[in-house]
């Protein structure tokens, strides 16, 4: 059994290519779905000795089957938001304590002390659901930031604004964590000259307001909110880690979660540093789920492990993930 403090302490590659083998090989033998999957590939788990050669379970079985490695007791259930008559991923957490070290020691890894923050956070389309694991870890921060004035804003606007001025006047360290298309709801009431506070968009504008490329996104929000950079958190409803940009859509992740890049073409390969392909996370304190999957993200990574992400595929480019169904 692999213990949670082998997960959160790897401080280098070699160390993480070796935990993530131990995984693999427990999760092949626990998860008989993501055994059948890579049964399915002709992948035994005896042949398996590198990064490359693990499957990557395609994120939609979160959809369809419960990817459990774990006969424990279901603690939580995170599901993904989706429009009326849509599927929704599900991810059942049997140790909720994994995802709370994660996210804590991850925020800690890129941002120091959480007690440093006010923590402001104005993410109406999670907070009107139930089963969001983004709440659950923003709803944590804000308490353990200890500060009297973190909280959770929905249509309250003019508190927000009201009080993010009084804050950043007054020479304290906010995050604002906000949904796209609210951080651009909200400068469209107010415009800001913020000296003091990180702006840290989660992406997604909910059918709210239309898609637009990144660079276009982020010039706007600076511009609106006075700041000369946008922070973003990479994570999902499947995943218990998130990674961090800290400007310039960069992003970067804790010692305990890697990408790599698959080819669009052929989903069992993977494309070069620069070139851009499918994301594929491996995020090892999910080790009671599945550690290994194939996101519909689209991305490139960077040689000293960073990464960007471009965008998602389209149902034509899918043709490169159709291991989709057992």
């Amino acid at each position: 059994m692999i213990a949670a403090s082998d997960i959160f302490s790897i401080s280098n590659n070699k160390q993480f290519e070796k935990i993530a083998l131990k995984v693999f090989r427990f999760q092949y033998d626990n998860n008989s779905v993501y055994r059948e999957f890579c049964q399915f590939l002709n992948v035994e788990k005896q042949q398996v000795k590198t990064l490359q050669q693990i499957p990557f379970l395609p994120i939609q079985f979160f959809k369809s089957h419960e990817v459990l490695s774990s006969t424990e007791k279901i603690q939580e259930t995170f599901t993904s938001s989706g429009t009326t008559g849509m599927s929704t991923s599900r991810h059942f957490i049997t140790d909720i304590t994994l995802y709370e070290e994660s996210y804590q020691k991850g925020f800690a890894q890129f941002y120091g002390n959480i007690e440093n923050y006010a923590v402001l956070a104005l993410l109406p389309s999670y907070l009107e659901r139930e089963g969001s694991s983004l709440i659950y870890m923003v709803d944590d921060l804000i308490k353990l930031s200890n500060h009297p004035e973190s909280g959770f804003y929905l249509n309250n606007y003019d508190d927000l604004i009201q009080k993010l001025l009084q804050l950043d006047k007054a020479g304290e360290n906010i995050i604002l964590i906000g949904v796209t298309y609210a951080l651009l709801d909200l400068i469209e009431k107010q415009q800001f000259h913020l000296k003091n506070t990180i702006i840290m968009e989660t992406g997604g504008m909910k059918g709210k307001r239309k898609e637009m490329i990144r660079e276009e996104l982020h010039e706007l929000l600076c511009k609106g909110f006075g700041v000369n950079a946008i922070h973003s958190e990479y994570g999902m409803t499947e995943l218990l880690s998130q990674a961090y940009s800290l400007g310039n859509g960069i992003f970067e992740c804790p010692n305990w979660m890697q990408v790599l890049i698959r080819d669009t073409e052929d989903a069992l390969s993977y494309v070069e540093n620069g070139k851009t392909g499918g994301i594929n996370v491996i995020d090892l304190a999910n080790i009671n789920s599945c550690s290994f999957i194939a996101t519909q993200d689209l991305g490139k990574k960077q040689p000293n492990n960073s990464f960007e992400v471009l965008g998602r595929f389209d149902n034509s480019d899918i043709r490169g993930c159709n291991l989709m169904v057992l």
